[in-house]
């Protein structure tokens, strides 16, 4: 059981759906955001609907895991109650705040803020999880297509490196 505690753990931070890269985040002694520049982050993220993304996408992730491992289906509560613990929007929020508050101005919030509450912005906002599956999806059939390619790319270089 232990080792299926730690396989799910490795696994959930391995996942490409947790990978993100990161931008200019806060740093020890860097100057407060004014508040009012945290409100207009804020109202953004409301706007974003990303209480609802990241939950989707925390279930998402749980479920390609358990796709790919089926023997991890014994520990999906430990799993879920991690991922809520740590990744969740209510255990996230300040942090993202924060992030969207240091990156864009408060008069770009707002901006973006107007985009996110408009007819256009709540279509993009409601298709882009299905997007970005999509799109994830037709990375992965590329290489699976191209595979070939690169695994004999691999062993001819193998080769002469081993004839040196």
């Amino acid at each position: 059981m232990k080792y299926l505690l730690a396989l799910a753990a490795g696994l959930l931070l391995a996942a490409p759906a947790a990978s993100a890269q990161t931008t200019a985040a806060a740093t020890p002694g860097a100057a407060p955001v004014p508040a009012s520049q945290r409100k207009a982050a804020e109202e953004l993220l409301v706007a974003m609907q990303m209480e609802q993304t990241a939950t989707n996408a925390l279930d998402q992730m749980v479920t390609a895991q358990l796709i790919q491992r089926p023997e991890l289906k014994a520990v999906e509560p430990e799993m879920r109650g991690f991922l809520h613990k740590y990744m969740s929007w209510a255990a996230l929020k300040d942090d993202m705040v924060d992030l969207y508050a240091r990156e864009f101005s408060e008069k770009e919030l707002k901006e973006l803020r107007k985009f996110y509450a408009s007819p256009i912005g709540q279509k993009f906002t409601g298709k882009q999880s299905q997007l970005m599956a999509a799109g994830m999806a037709l990375g992965q059939r590329r290489m699976q297509e191209h595979l070939p390619e690169l695994q004999k790319s691999i062993e001819d270089k193998m080769s002469s490196t081993m004839k040196e």
